[in-house]
């Protein structure tokens, strides 16, 4: 099974106080997930930014560029939609 990939879907603008407007990282949460190697990790890291984004809003686009994603990897996402 391959691992759970990046909430990053490709857009990478940096607006709204430093987070992408698309998946709502910042810099430095993008260069820290690539660190994380274990998928424990990794599913940790992404349901934190979904709940990140539910206090910031506005990132409706991303859930399901994101579902559709894991889904083409054929990895369960860490997330529903």
């Amino acid at each position: 099974m391959s691992k759970i990939p990046s909430p990053c879907i490709g857009v990478c603008k940096y607006r709204r106080a430093g987070h992408c407007i698309a998946c709502s990282m910042t810099k430095p949460q993008k260069s820290l997930f690539k660190t994380l190697k274990k998928d424990k990790h990794r599913r940790a890291f992404v349901e934190m930014l979904a709940k990140q984004q539910a206090q910031m809003g506005k990132f409706t686009a991303w859930l399901p560029a994101y579902l559709k994603r894991c889904a083409k990897k054929g990895v369960k996402p860490p997330v529903s939609g």
